[in-house]
């Protein structure tokens, strides 16, 4: 039983498996708060890139 334990405390796997899942978390974190800030500016930039490509569209 001893040596099932001592394998067990040894294992790693779980441990990266969190360092990744703690990873996603942060970057999800960063891209929320990197919309949220910029979140305005990005809607206007994406409503004339869409203006741009009507107005393109029905011009030919």
């Amino acid at each position: 039983m001893p040596d099932k334990i001592r394998t067990f405390l040894a294992c790693e796997s779980g441990a990266t498996a969190i360092e990744y899942g703690l990873l996603v978390a942060l970057i999800a974190v960063a891209i929320v708060g990197t919309f949220a800030v910029l979140g305005n500016s990005l809607q206007v930039l994406f409503d004339n890139g869409a203006a741009s490509t009507l107005d393109a569209a029905n011009a030919k």
